[in-house]
């Protein structure tokens, strides 16, 4: 009797250490009159329990708002609000006084990526990518209307799949991200390319790695110094946006447009997607996406990709060199 009394005892002072931290609600309204603006109290870092968040190995993943919390119903607020917030000091400097997002377009179920904003025409140049695969023009939202209009255009000659994009020096820079025997009347592999928006003539800079189709090119920026640098997934195997499995290891390049001239300059991150440059000139940011990934095999169509949620999808900083050429961490 007495040792069934101990263990009852110890288990409740178990249990209840096991709860210790929690401080509610997880969320809250931020400001009364903003009611699409929920506040999480210290990022949600503890939870009652039992709470659960599904993990899916479909094309997507549950948002972290459709966590399942039932010991607190508060958390519910993160699942329909519009702007979260996880520092409130910060949060009407960034937000402003009153917060919203406005519909402007409906458009395609294709993947948009590679927006460009060309200032001297006040438009916005954008992509859409598969579905469907073989797909050419491309959108561009002029600005100088009002309302804004969106319509489709075609570059000479066309840009197949336009993946990533930056302005440079009176040019866009596209990672065309297609790769096609026959399309459009012309075959087109994965590369980067320029288009001049005020003549629409498009120009290939590079479409190979010593005779190797590069698989995607997905992003990309233009260093001070006229190198480009870009990422090379896989995405456009699984995407059916080329005809051919990937014949390269996922990688970052560097591309001297002056001497042709293309180095690898990262070969760890398993799907390297976004690319950026920060604005001191000195640190470069890659994304690696490899939580959605596929199989891949010279003998077999695509299969698509799948979404694991134990695999990365992680932001790495990496130092540049002095000379700006190579990564140095």
């Amino acid at each position: 009797m007495l040792a069934s009394i101990i263990t009852s005892i110890f288990f409740s002072i178990g249990y209840s250490y096991a709860q210790t931290g929690f401080v509610g609600p997880l969320a809250r309204i931020y400001d009364p009159s903003l009611p699409n603006v929920v506040s999480l109290n210290r990022y949600a870092s503890v939870m009652p329990y039992h709470f659960f968040r599904n993990i899916s190995n479909g094309p997507s993943t549950p948002t972290f708002g459709s966590t399942s919390v039932p010991n607190d119903t508060s958390f519910a607020l993160a699942d329909e609000a519009d702007f979260l917030v996880f520092d409130n000091e910060r949060a009407s400097e960034i937000l402003g006084p009153n917060p919203s997002y406005e519909f402007v377009f409906e458009v395609s179920e294709a993947v948009h990526e590679a927006p460009v904003y060309v200032a001297s025409q006040n438009k916005l140049y954008l992509s859409q990518l598969a579905p469907p695969p073989g797909y050419l023009p491309q959108l561009v939202v002029d600005l100088n209307q009002d309302p804004p209009t969106l319509s489709e255009y075609l570059s000479d000659p066309p840009v197949y799949a336009p993946n990533g994009g930056t302005f440079h020096n009176g040019l866009i820079y596209w990672g065309a991200s297609g790769g096609n025997n026959s399309i459009g009347g012309m075959e087109q592999r994965v590369g980067l390319r320029t288009l001049d928006p005020l003549t629409n003539k498009s120009t290939t800079i590079l479409n190979n790695y010593f005779g190797y189709y590069f698989n995607t090119v997905d992003d990309l920026f233009v260093h001070p110094n006229g190198d480009i640098w870009f990422t090379d997934p896989d995405y456009s195997w699984f995407n059916k946006l080329t005809d051919t499995p990937p014949q390269l290891p996922t990688a970052t390049y560097r591309f001297r447009p002056s001497t042709g001239a293309t180095s690898i300059v990262e070969d760890t991150l398993l799907q390297p997607n976004g690319i950026a440059l920060a604005p001191n000139n000195q640190t470069i940011y890659i994304s690696d996406t490899g939580a959605v990934s596929g199989p891949i095999s010279p003998f077999l169509p695509s299969l698509g990709a799948t979404f694991n949620a134990t695999r990365p999808r992680t932001i790495y900083a990496f130092d540049l060199s002095s000379d700006a050429t190579y990564l140095t961490n």
